[in-house]
């Protein structure tokens, strides 16, 4: 009867699933453009999203998407989706939690849930429930991606891959089993965009990866994060002309940015990144903001200051109306695809 009584407390909690935001149900280009005789964080979102926009009208611009924090999460998985679907995106920097943790998860079958921060964990804990906030997860759902993770390793030959590789084996192996057919690693499988994830393993994938090295000691799979460093280099040096819509920072922020430093290292033309976009709700003054501001990494040679926007807001605030008003301008219907995942083949 406890049992009973715990799978039924745990479905009540794990009752609402987080509903993914449309970004062509609705149009924000009339209040994106209001925002621009505004001040603030308004204006501030305002000049991005034109920034944005002048970003995909500009033919040769290879853009790049970073993706930090649990966004995906918390409404804007199919934003990105879209974004990929519709030629607004040509590669991916982000966490492994973003890429593993939610998006593959959900291609599963699994679901988050609105839930509330204001809730004993310890009860939550005792359900095997996570919390994100004011989002759940059911930690049992969450192990069954570990051990798929832990199933495309083993089935793949036994040498380093980037995560680029194993991420598209990922999106390989949705195609022909996922539940949900519109991922994120399904969607960039299918369209040549590649997903690099630097720190790969700081998610479900790591579980799933250390799995698999225990039961293959001597020969086995592993992430190889000089190999991702390099491919998105060559991506930029590729590109040559680039853009930066940055959600968050940390690492998948400062990754795409160092591909102009590492491409000077290496003797090649690169320019810095024309654009760049930061959503974040970082501070400054710890000399931080999750990677240094925009006109920071100027110092540094990475970003130009002719093109550059930090919005400081929570990005599920923001981001769907920068979206919707990329989409509904259509300058991505203009974009050849950079197909940039061929350049590995």
């Amino acid at each position: 009867m406890k049992t009973k009584g715990k799978n039924n407390e745990k479905k009540e909690l794990l009752k609402s699933p987080v509903q993914h935001i449309d970004i062509a149900s609705f149009d924000a280009t009339p209040i994106v453009e209001a925002m621009k005789g505004m001040s603030f964080t308004a204006r501030d979102l305002a000049v991005a999203s034109d920034t944005y926009d002048r970003m995909l009208a500009e033919k040769k611009c290879g853009i790049i998407l970073t993706i930090a924090g649990s966004t995906s999460a918390a409404g804007c998985m199919q934003i990105y989706v879209d974004m990929v679907k519709n030629n607004m995106v040509d590669a991916i920097v982000a966490t492994g939690a973003t890429v593993v943790d939610m998006d593959f998860f959900e291609a599963l079958g699994f679901r988050h849930y609105q839930g509330t921060p204001f809730i004993d964990d310890r009860i939550l804990r005792s359900l095997y429930i996570d919390r994100i906030y004011d989002t759940y997860i059911d930690e049992d759902e969450l192990q069954i991606c570990d051990k798929t993770i832990q199933k495309i390793a083993d089935s793949l030959e036994l040498r380093p891959y980037s995560s680029r590789e194993f991420i598209r084996e990922m999106g390989r192996y949705l195609v022909e089993n996922s539940v949900k057919k519109e991922s994120l690693v399904q969607t960039a499988f299918e369209h040549d965009v590649p997903i690099f994830c630097p720190a790969f393993s700081d998610s479900s994938a790591g579980f799933g990866l250390v799995m698999h090295q225990v039961q293959k000691p001597k020969k086995h799979l592993s992430i190889d994060s000089v190999k991702d460093f390099l491919e998105l280099t060559q991506i930029k040096i590729k590109a040559k002309t680039t853009g930066l819509l940055m959600i968050g920072g940390g690492s998948p922020k400062n990754f795409a940015q160092d591909t102009v430093v590492c491409a000077e290292i290496l003797g090649k033309d690169a320019d810095m990144h024309k654009y760049a976009i930061q959503i974040t709700v970082a501070d400054v003054r710890d000399g931080a903001c999750s990677s240094s501001t925009l006109k920071e990494a100027n110092s540094w040679g990475k970003v130009d200051l002719s093109n550059e926007q930090m919005v400081y807001a929570e990005a599920t605030s923001v981001l769907p109306l920068l979206a919707s008003y990329a989409y509904h301008k259509g300058n991505w219907r203009k974009r050849k695809p950079w197909h940039f995942a061929t350049l590995f083949d």
